[in-house]
């Protein structure tokens, strides 16, 4: 099974109905859908599909009645099992992008990450939750808990890790 990252850009308050109908279309492709997320104020959905053997489903925005569609690129799910997100599906309060440099390759992300992330703990209001990266190294997505986003900014700054762009989540 693989995973695929999607990325919505809803119409105006439609941020749910985009969501059944994505997950409609994800089940109609033979997926299945593991997480969305929202961006506060509904601008944006981060949604992970798996799928079987590197077969994603190609969606249009048109048939989803969305914006936008972004995807799907295939992601590596980092610091998280995957049955537990699928058995609890968790919220996240924060989700931060980071577009990797090219100098950086998936076995030194890995080994990056590994390296770092006991650092989180310097950072104690903070919870990391979970990485997608992305397989083509363009970027990950790194989701958190906190009380803030300045809180967010430390535990990156421990973790000596960029942000790109930051979001705050719909609970």
């Amino acid at each position: 099974m693989s995973l695929y990252l999607y990325e919505l850009v809803p119409s105006e308050g439609r941020a749910e109905a985009a969501i059944k109908a994505f997950d409609t279309a994800v089940v109609a492709g033979g997926g299945e859908l593991i997480e969305s997320q929202v961006t506060s104020g509904g601008t944006r959905i981060f949604a992970v599909a798996e799928f079987d053997a590197c077969r994603a489903a190609q969606l249009e925005a048109t048939t989803l009645d969305i914006a936008e569609i972004v995807g799907p690129n295939e992601v590596r799910l980092v610091g998280a099992d995957l049955d537990q997100i699928k058995a609890a599906r968790p919220e996240a309060g924060y989700l931060v992008e980071w577009d990797i440099p090219d100098t950086i390759d998936m076995e030194t992300y890995l080994a990056r990450k590994k390296a770092n992330s006991p650092k989180y703990a310097n950072v104690p209001e903070v919870s990391f939750l979970r990485t997608y990266v992305r397989e083509d190294m363009d970027k990950c997505l790194c989701f958190y808990n906190a009380p803030d986003e300045d809180a967010v900014v430390r535990a990156r700054e421990a973790v000596s890790t960029p942000i790109d762009r930051i979001h705050s989540l719909e609970g």
